[in-house]
């Protein structure tokens, strides 16, 4: 009996202890479909992180600025946003899936906050991802569709990614 018990709080302890230290922190996934080859999709996203590299871009306004690529290869890349407001990081990482016939392209994006106590982050790591989409216009691609919701990426449905 006393082992059984010794053993049963030995887990609780264990799963309190990985809840304590995994810290939450504001993340966004969305999935894109694009009718274009990963290669071009890779090469305009990569373009764009690097045109918007400068705080010139957001002169008038929004968070269009401040990326920083960080690794590419086809289908990778990882990137860091920082906000010209509040200077928090988020975190990129785009993986790109070819489809059988490679003549198409799934993308998962992810953004997370650098910073572990902001939950609430107003759609801010969607908009961080949503930014390079529409802005690189692969918004406009043959096949275009964007999957995503709540539960995988906070705020999304509210989020104006004209201020963030």
């Amino acid at each position: 009996m006393q082992m059984k018990t010794w053993l049963v709080a030995s887990v609780v302890f264990l799963g309190i202890m990985m809840v304590v230290m995994d810290p939450m922190q504001a993340q966004c996934k969305v999935i894109w479909l694009f009718g274009t080859p990963c290669r071009e999709v890779s090469v305009t996203l990569v373009n764009q992180i690097k045109a918007w590299k400068s705080k010139d871009n957001c002169e008038t306004g929004g968070e269009r600025c401040l990326y920083e690529l960080q690794f590419a290869s086809t289908f990778f890349i990882k990137a860091l946003h920082t906000s010209r407001l509040t200077q928090n990081v988020e975190e990129l990482s785009f993986t790109l899936y070819p489809s059988e016939t490679s003549s198409a392209c799934r993308v998962v994006g992810v953004s997370v906050s650098e910073n572990w106590s902001m939950l609430d982050d107003n759609g801010t790591n969607y908009c961080t991802l949503s930014n390079l989409i529409d802005g690189s216009g692969l918004t406009k691609v043959e096949g275009f569709k964007e999957y995503t919701n709540e539960w995988i990426c906070l705020e999304h449905s509210t989020a104006n990614c004209s201020i963030y």
